[in-house]
């Protein structure tokens, strides 16, 4: 068996989940999620756990058993605290600010870049404490949904490898060059 696979996945309360068809639902306080299951994959309910079987031991079916098992897990986990993403904005001048529902993000370019968030995405924009850099924070109850919108900011200017300027991830370390050494040995 798959070790991850053959763990059950524990429902907390107000957790209703449905299977039809290939397709389980499970609905709780932060929204309702949808997942399509391969069909040799089989997915039960009992006693407040979910259940996930496969019908052999082939390659296939077992990377099937585990994949379906976290997939489950992370929407229980989503309708019920929810995924979000912090980035940090590196930079002298880089700001972001919020315009309705949009966010709107000023990194160097000769024009403010803004980002419309995907269904069931909601942004918010701090400033740390300490340095004054500012963060985004990306947040929904789809962890592939949420991580894919952070991943479309990060892109809009990622780290560069000198100064270590643009966006990444809180928590990500960048690796800086030593720029032009051979220019101050006096060569």
């Amino acid at each position: 068996m798959s070790r991850i696979g053959k763990l059950p996945v524990v429902l907390p309360a107000g957790v209703t989940v449905t299977t039809d068809d290939h397709k389980v639902t499970i609905k709780g306080p932060g929204g309702e999620l949808v997942q399509e299951i391969h069909p040799d994959i089989t997915v039960k309910v009992e006693d407040g756990k979910i259940l996930v079987e496969r019908p052999s031991d082939a390659g296939p079916h077992r990377a099937l058993h585990g994949l379906t098992r976290s997939l489950l897990a992370n929407m229980v986990e989503g309708v019920t605290k929810g995924f979000e993403r912090v980035l940090e904005i590196r930079g002298v001048g880089y700001r972001a600010q919020m315009q309705g529902d949009n966010l709107v993000l000023q990194v160097g370019y000769s024009h403010p870049v803004e980002i419309v968030p995907r269904p069931g995405i909601k942004f918010e924009v701090g400033q740390d404490v300490n340095t004054r850099q500012p963060f985004v924070v990306v947040k929904g109850i789809n962890k592939q949904v949420v991580g894919q919108q952070a991943a479309e900011i990060r892109r809009v200017r990622p780290p560069e490898p000198y100064k270590g300027k643009g966006i990444r991830y809180r928590g990500e370390y960048v690796r800086l060059k030593a720029g032009k050494q051979g220019k101050a040995a006096g060569r």
